[in-house]
């Protein structure tokens, strides 16, 4: 069924008061991250929308931006401005039964329901923060799409902001006490220089020259367990199943993109990892806001297999080595250089000619238990290639609804993508977006 959106209104939302700060600085993280809106969408099945009003949400949003107030501000060079410029706040309606929209799910219109890029604005500059109401027709649901500037925030921080507007609009207790903005107080700050350089992502790498499009698969918990016990060895006796859906994964990437090659090319899987759940709440709070991440990577060489238990076992390694980097620099009181010196090696390895795996797990993260007064959604979506870069081949992990599936959004060059989607092995694991059912 086609989804035909009307616009009712675009306004900017201020902060309810003013900012306490004149600048938040920016780390040399928060600059090195792609110029990229990191976004997620809601969906409620509104049993009461008399109590869903725009006019609520927005009230509800300007006093959140006043715990926030980064977020309501404008990047200038190696720092915020935070000047309360505030947040785009987007509301539109359709005639479609919300039912009907998840039922027949089809990815790109997505798309519609998230905020509009304007001519103008970047996540370099402003806005910083963008969100989207779509009501759905007959009262039947509404659709609350969040996005957030990768320059200042993570999945993590996007999820704390969300929670606490939720919480605001259900006139439930914040929370969030005293919101720590992490600033440079893991990473050290850039140089001045480096506000006008793009950062190494940017850079031309092989699956950065060519269109891509994005395809979600949803892994059944029982379809998990078969993947789990496939890539058991005796280094890892019980795989994770981001170990393992990534893993998987990553080979069926790999081999889509060899079959459209005259000759094979090096691969490398680079795996996002949050420091908050690796470093002591005294040194970094839960909620703190920022780019609070590391990762490590992994390798093969052109002429080189992927196989799963091989890979699991790396990728056991590989994180148990960064974890010993932070607990090892926490002592010594050098995180800072010691992760910088983590994502050096990754940057060292970035060349052209050579096919990059983004990977990110939101999954653990409580995206479900977002509440905004009228329960908690009967769906949630990742980002959309439009908001991500149209070029950038990625891959994010997130929690099914019950809480034991997963779901992988693939962005994927279109050529590789056509490939994937018939890939006998991930389809005996995966299947290619199911409709949701409410």
């Amino acid at each position: 069924m086609e989804l035909k959106l009307k616009v009712i209104g675009r306004e900017v939302i201020k902060p309810a008061s003013s900012s306490p700060k004149d600048h938040i600085q920016l780390s040399i993280l928060d600059l090195s991250c792609p110029a990229i809106y990191v976004s997620t969408i809601f969906f409620y099945k509104a049993q009461d929308l008399v109590t869903v009003s725009s006019e609520k949400l927005k009230s509800s949003l300007s006093e959140t931006l006043s715990r926030f107030y980064p977020l309501a501000g404008q990047i200038e060079g190696v720092s915020i401005n935070c000047n309360d410029e505030g947040a785009v706040f987007t509301e539109a309606r359709t005639d479609l039964l919300l039912q009907d929209f998840l039922q027949n799910l089809n990815i790109d219109s997505l798309e519609e329901l998230r905020p509009t890029i304007s001519p103008g604005d970047s996540p370099t500059t402003w806005p910083l923060l963008s969100v989207k109401v779509t009501f759905f027709g007959s009262g039947s649901g509404v659709a609350i799409s969040v996005c957030v500037s990768h320059r200042i925030c993570d999945a993590s921080s996007l999820l704390t902001f969300v929670t606490d507007w939720a919480a605001t609009t259900a006139k439930k207790k914040s929370n969030v006490s005293t919101l720590q903005f992490a600033e440079t107080n893991i990473y050290p700050p850039p140089p001045p220089h480096m506000a006008s350089q793009s950062p190494p992502t940017d850079q031309p790498n092989a699956n950065l020259t060519k269109k891509n499009v994005m395809n979600r698969f949803v892994f059944e918990s029982s379809k998990i367990a078969e993947l789990k016990r496939k890539t058991t060895s005796e280094s890892v006796l019980v795989p994770t199943r981001v170990e393992a859906i990534t893993s998987l994964i990553w080979r069926c990437a790999r081999n889509a993109s060899r079959s459209n090659l005259v000759a094979p090319r090096s691969t490398l899987m680079y795996q996002a990892v949050d420091l908050r759940l690796r470093i002591p709440t005294n040194v970094l709070s839960m909620d703190a806001i920022g780019n609070l991440q590391t990762a490590f990577f992994l390798k093969k060489d052109a002429e080189s297999e992927l196989e799963i238990r091989e890979t699991v076992a790396a990728f056991r390694k590989a994180k148990e080595e960064v974890n010993e980097v932070i607990q090892e620099n926490l002592k010594g009181d050098t995180l800072g250089q010691g992760l910088m010196n983590v994502m050096g090696k990754f940057v060292s390895e970035y060349k052209p000619d050579i096919d990059i795996y983004t990977m990110s797990s939101w999954c653990g993260k409580p995206f479900y238990e977002v509440d905004f007064g009228w329960g908690s959604p009967v769906w949630m979506g990742s980002a959309s290639h439009s908001i991500y870069d149209d070029n950038m081949v990625y891959v994010v992990l997130m929690d099914s609804k019950d809480g034991e599936g997963v779901e992988a959004w693939i962005s994927l060059p279109k050529q590789d993508m056509s490939v994937f989607v018939c890939d006998q092995e991930l389809l005996t694991y995966a299947v290619l977006n199911p409709p949701v059912l409410v």
